[in-house]
């Protein structure tokens, strides 16, 4: 056991100490997530709007992130990552307070779109943050860290959500994730003033920069990144109506199971990536990896209507997640080199945008009209199909010369 603590506590060392202020900073953002993972419950719930309907919001939801991505990705080129992060997080602690007393279909979708396009500018920022703030040999266990930070807020968040649903309603939970946005950015403020801050990765971009849309190989790993994203956003859409619709999960219980994912996380993620980085599989093979689990868990959930499934199928889920998105991430940050970084995370950003735009609104639509068990089935066709794409890529990274 004790050998077992100190390799748990040896993955953290030689990351700086800009990259635990940013862990922070994400974490207490992170916790006050509530309003997302029972998005599709309130408004099912408590709006009474329907499947389609849901579906359509989710979709302005995704056109939000996607727009909110691209212009992240352009003002962090132009005006520096620290003062989007910043506008960001001010800006959506408030949008977060504002959204909830909108009501009407439309005004729904348009205050989604808003509040999501405002808080996802901040997330090419993020990514250009994390490069300049950690060291180029501790980038991937860096980018883990601060997805630990992320997962132990969403860990807390559905857990401690569904507990105020329970106790004062769904408007308790856009208060929190307005004041937390606030305090996050307050904590920004005072640890990582960029006056004060180290900039420690000190590589040099290339000249002649490539512009992102026409790196090829960049762009096929995006577009399987896409699918990744389209298959993995059910877990916070479709996944929870399933769990309580077919079932009979209550919101606590449901929020405990999605905590079960980030909990997960928070023990296994940082060990499983500094043991991973000591093997030679490459960091698309790890991605490829994670896309198989994750399909496997969709497919878990056609076997048998047993409930113990639900917690086999998200901790298969969540192997993929945790070995997929760490090495995905590192490559992408790798291949921005080749060009502005800014511009490269953007378009990263927008593939999962792409995924909330599509994914939620077909999710929805396909339950709605060929039920669960057929929507899981096209869950494991995209998983193997993005698969696929990916080992093209892998391919293609084997007659490139190395980047710079």
């Amino acid at each position: 056991m004790r050998k077992i603590l100190l390799h748990y506590i040896d993955s953290f060392s030689g990351l700086s100490k800009e990259i635990w202020w940013l862990a922070l900073i994400t974490l207490i953002n992170r916790a006050g997530a509530m309003v997302i993972p029972f998005l599709s419950l309130y408004l099912s719930d408590d709006l009474d709007f329907s499947k389609e309907q849901i579906g359509w919001v989710m979709t302005s939801f995704g056109l939000g992130s996607f727009f909110g991505a691209w212009l992240g990705g352009k003002l962090s080129d132009k005006i520096g990552y620290y003062k989007v992060i910043l506008g960001s997080l001010i800006l959506t602690g408030v949008a977060f307070i504002m959204v909830q007393f909108f009501s009407s279909f439309w005004s729904i979708c348009i205050s989604f779109f808003v509040l999501i396009a405002i808080a996802d500018t901040a997330r090419p920022a993020f990514f250009v943050a994390l490069s300049a703030y950690s060291k180029p040999e501790n980038k991937t266990r860096s980018l883990t860290f601060i997805r630990l930070a992320i997962n132990l807020g969403f860990s807390a968040g559905p857990a401690l959500g569904g507990i105020i649903i329970a106790s004062i309603g769904y408007s308790g939970l856009f208060w929190v994730d307005g004041i937390t946005c606030i305090i996050a950015g307050i904590v920004m403020i005072q640890t990582l003033n960029p006056k004060k801050a180290r900039e420690l990765d000190k590589e040099i971009i290339i000249d002649n920069p490539i512009p992102a849309y026409r790196d090829g190989t960049y762009m096929l790993f995006l577009i399987s990144l896409g699918l990744f994203g389209f298959i993995f956003v059910q877990y916070f859409s479709t996944v929870p109506l399933y769990y309580k619709e077919i079932h009979h999960i209550s919101e606590e219980n449901i929020g405990l199971l999605l905590a079960l994912n980030g909990a997960l996380i928070f023990f296994l993620e940082m060990p499983l990536i500094a043991y991973l980085e000591k093997t030679k599989i490459s960091q698309i093979g790890n991605v490829i990896s994670g896309f198989i689990f994750t399909g496997i868990s969709f497919a878990l959930l056609l076997i048998t209507p047993w409930a113990g499934i639900l917690v086999i199928g998200m901790i298969i889920a969540t192997l993929g997640e945790m070995v997929a998105f760490p090495f995905g991430n590192a490559f992408a940050l790798d291949r921005s080199k080749k060009g502005r970084q800014g511009a490269y995370m953007g378009l990263y950003a927008m593939s999962f945008s792409v995924a909330h735009i599509f994914g939620h609104n077909s999710g929805m639509q396909f339950i709605a009209n060929f039920g669960y068990a057929n929507s899981w089935l096209f869950m494991v066709g995209i998983a193997t199909i993005g698969t696929a794409l990916l080992f093209i890529v892998r391919h293609r990274l084997t007659t490139e010369k190395p980047i710079g």
